[in-house]
């Protein structure tokens, strides 16, 4: 008989392991450094945790009260954010010296007195060289004079003489009442003519035309949104005119559009609502659009006096569907008003009834009347409304 022998699992000799070599000091004292913190828990050195026996030379480790602030970096908790400081738009800046000022012109007199002079030297120098005809000597009266021909003194003569005609003629200008001349010489700025009529302004300055009347631009459908960021197409009717003629002429290259540009920019921040919803929102967003682009304009010598929307309108892609919704809003208004009223009239009728005795109803009989009447009213209020 054959004996099968079994090994117990719990007999089984253990497995030898190799004992845990003794840490030295010098690694003892560089591990203790290391040190868990924790919100809740007392500080524990880290090597402490994955020892299985006793340290044979422990080095003390001085214990300080439980981690009760607030840990930074550590993951367990969002940071504090710093508050973010909106950053300022900077102004804008014109050349300070570019400030209009009035430039010197002589009254028209003196420019046809000149043109005069120099058209009188020309005739008395042609007299003089002899080129003038006999027949036009005699209808002048002058003098019967042979000439000395055309010389160096002559032609000195002519040169004189058409310079002060062409500077004299050349130079008149005629002012008109709301215009204004900028005027520059080699690319700087010499004044601004407000006069009006006629003057003589120096012929070798370059001369702009600026329109400093009152006007009012009527804008194309621009880009807007109302308060709750539905898009809207804006016609706005801009107030404003030049104030100095230095700023709007040379500080920009086209003070039209830059107009127009800062009452783009306005309404793309200011919201605004369509024209018959709601009157002060509409008041409230002229102002608000008047200040933007008074302020926006300034710099460059433009005075803005009022941006007001004169059409408002949803922008064709959100058109239908705002449509509808406001079809939507006024039927449910509508319905809303019709049921009150029917709601209303039941009441008053069920109350007289009960309340003078003309009736004496249970609550059956009070629902079924409740349900007639109201189905009567509304089918009444149904004709009406057709």
């Amino acid at each position: 008989m054959s004996t099968t022998s079994s090994t117990n699992p719990d007999t089984r000799p253990p497995a030898t392991e190799a004992p845990p070599k003794p840490a030295g000091p010098a690694e003892a004292g560089h591990r203790s450094a290391r040190l868990i913190h924790n919100e809740a828990t007392t500080e524990i050195p880290v090597h402490l945790l994955f020892r299985d026996d006793p340290d044979p030379d422990p080095v003390p480790v001085p214990l300080r009260p439980a981690a009760v602030g607030r840990p930074q970096g550590t993951g367990e908790r969002p940071r504090a954010r710093r508050p973010v400081t909106a950053r300022t738009v900077p102004a804008v800046r014109i050349d300070p010296e570019l400030t209009e000022r009035a430039a010197r012109v002589l009254p028209g007199a003196a420019g046809v007195a000149a043109g005069v002079c120099g058209a009188a030297g020309c005739a008395v120098t042609s007299w003089w060289a002899g080129l003038v005809p006999p027949l036009a000597a005699e209808a002048l009266g002058l003098p019967a004079y042979a000439g000395v021909g055309l010389g160096p003194g002559q032609w000195a003569a002519y040169a004189a003489a058409g310079a002060l005609g062409l500077f004299g003629f050349g130079g008149l200008a005629r002012g008109r009442t709301g215009r204004a001349w900028v005027l520059g010489l080699f690319g700087r700025y010499r004044g601004t003519v407000r006069r009006t009529g006629l003057m003589w302004v120096n012929p070798l300055l370059l001369r702009r035309r600026v329109d400093v009347r009152l006007r009012h631009w009527r804008s194309e459908p621009m880009p807007a949104a109302d308060g709750n960021g539905v898009a809207l197409r804006a016609v706005t009717l801009v107030v404003w005119r030049v104030r100095d003629t230095a700023k709007a002429t040379l500080g920009v290259e086209d003070h039209e559009a830059y107009l127009r540009a800062c009452v783009e920019a306005a309404l793309a921040r200011v919201p605004v609502e369509p024209l018959g919803t709601v009157r002060s929102s509409a008041d409230v967003a002229g102002e608000t659009l008047t200040r933007l682009v008074a302020a926006d304009a300034a710099p460059v010598g433009l005075e803005v006096f009022s941006v007001r929307p004169v059409r408002v309108e949803y922008a064709p892609e959100v058109a239908a569907a705002m449509h509808r919704r406001r079809i939507a809003a006024l039927d449910a208004a509508q319905r809303a008003s019709v049921l009150t009223s029917v709601v209303d009239s039941v009441e008053d009728t069920v109350t007289r009834l009960t309340m003078r005795g003309l009736v004496e109803l249970d609550d059956y009989e009070r629902k079924v009347l409740v349900k007639d009447l109201t189905v009567a009213f509304c089918a009444g209020r149904g004709e009406t409304g057709a």
